[in-house]
């Protein structure tokens, strides 16, 4: 028992320096390289280049996809000291499907409070594009949907769909 707990808080503090050194390249891709805008006026280039030389330097997991998650955690996450040792890699990039500020500070809140793994916070996350499908299609059925935020609506449905189609 001692021994397992060792272990837990061994894993939770290099998962918490691992996502904490995502961070600091996140930084570095936009302040740095990116001249402090959301992105760089050369395009995928950079990524491209970093994945490239990161891969060689350190090994596998700097490819353009993390190195872009990575880059969106910075953008997403601007304050280091709001980083928590409660959340994994996996649980950033969850949250980081979520658009909304608010909303994803809500499900940071509740996996941390109520300690979620991966798999719970997924699962709630699939539960709420659920309900929010089913009362797009509710009102649709009554007729009082409202087309015009489509923007708004189309990215949740689209999230829905993947998570729906996840499970099974």
């Amino acid at each position: 028992m001692i021994c397992q707990k060792k272990l837990d808080n061994a894993y939770r503090q290099v998962n918490f320096i691992m996502v904490e050194a995502y961070w600091s390249i996140g930084q570095q891709i936009v302040e740095e390289e990116q001249n402090g805008k959301d992105r760089a006026e050369y395009g995928s280039y950079l990524i491209k280049e970093l994945s490239t030389k990161l891969t060689k330097d350190f090994g596998k997991g700097f490819t353009t996809t993390n190195l872009k998650m990575m880059r969106q955690f910075y953008l997403a996450f601007p304050n280091s000291h709001t980083l928590c040792s409660e959340l994994s890699w996996s649980h950033v990039v969850e949250l980081l499907k979520i658009s909304d500020d608010a909303e994803r500070e809500f499900y940071e809140k509740q996996t941390i409070l109520e300690s979620w793994s991966i798999r719970e916070l997924q699962k709630a996350l699939f539960e709420e594009d659920k309900k929010f499908v089913a009362a797009q299609v509710e009102k649709i059925k009554n007729g009082s949907a409202k087309f015009h935020s489509l923007e708004e609506t189309l990215p949740r449905l689209d999230a829905a769909i993947k998570a729906i189609n996840t499970w099974h």
